[in-house]
């Protein structure tokens, strides 16, 4: 598992993202889960879609990973075994999914054994260190049975990109140098092309990938400071956030809302909103293999 600080919270991404686990009618229609099929959730967060898909394949199987322990304590309190709305045929388990080859529960993963593999708004996070990038694919393919399919929805060329380009522009405002603030990025958005290449290179059958282009409005700031378009600063550019000096982040986030609230705030309503892109696939292991 990775050391890396774990920087989720299930009440802090509700309030600033809890659109995410809703919008998922096609991507969900895609994954078209069967009853007995056993199926691997890569980047599950707090587990409301991955029990969704528990119901719809029940009696399989389903396993959700995710590297945050604050995320993954959550899934098993209000979707776990034993819990009040609980599935006897739904499991989670803590694992940073840039290394799932080491799984503890590797020879479940790696032996082929799952029927579907299925990420939503997860691998563009996973996918960010260029290092781990292919294998992270690769490990998905060895992951399927023979004739598995592969489905993902994640963010896709120029997701998000008014709040990435304002959040580097503060960065640097704020004394930090503008190599440090481009790498301090915790995403990667690839393009079709890439994608549909990089799945091709690790032996999918590449069924479709599609892009949508979905501006998502912002939920409503509460009065602690989490939600709205500050709260989602706050929780998704964190990684950002910390390339600057403590004392001076606080700034930075003014910084990027300001900057921001003229761009996406529309004027009919004052409601803010994102450019989020949907960099949407589906791809197929081979039978012969």
């Amino acid at each position: 598992m990775s050391a890396e600080k774990d920087r989720w919270s299930s009440k802090a991404y509700t309030s600033a993202a809890s659109f995410v686990p809703q919008l998922t009618t096609t991507v969900v229609s895609y994954l078209s889960a069967q009853p007995h099929e056993r199926i691997l959730d890569i980047g599950c967060g707090d587990g409301p879609l991955t029990a969704q898909i528990a119901a719809a394949c029940a009696p399989g199987a389903v396993l959700g990973l995710d590297a945050s322990e604050s995320m993954i304590a959550t899934a098993q309190e209000q979707h776990g075994p034993g819990s009040e709305h609980g599935q006897e045929n739904l499991e989670f388990k803590v694992h940073d999914c840039t290394q799932l080859a080491q799984c503890a529960d590797a020879m479940e993963v790696q032996g082929g054994g799952w029927d579907k593999v299925f990420s939503n708004a997860a691998l563009h996070w996973i996918l960010r260190s260029p290092s781990t990038r292919m294998n992270v694919l690769a490990d998905i393919y060895a992951c399927l049975k023979p004739g598995g399919t592969f489905v993902f929805e994640m963010g896709g060329k120029g997701n998000v990109e008014a709040v990435h380009a304002a959040t580097i522009a503060a960065l640097v405002a704020e004394g930090v140098d503008i190599v440090t603030a481009r790498e301090a990025c915790p995403w990667f958005f690839p393009s079709q092309e890439w994608m549909r290449a990089a799945l091709g290179e690790v032996g999918f059958e590449v069924c479709k990938v599609e892009v949508e282009y979905r501006p998502t409005r912002c939920t409503e700031r509460a009065g602690d400071g989490s939600g709205g378009l500050e709260g989602w600063v706050r929780l998704m550019c964190a990684a950002m956030l910390e390339a600057a000096e403590e004392g001076r982040r606080e700034k930075v986030v003014r910084r990027v809302v300001q900057t921001l609230e003229s761009v996406v705030t529309r004027e009919e309503d004052g409601s803010m909103w994102l450019g989020y892109v949907r960099l949407r696939g589906v791809a197929r292991k081979p039978e012969d293999v």
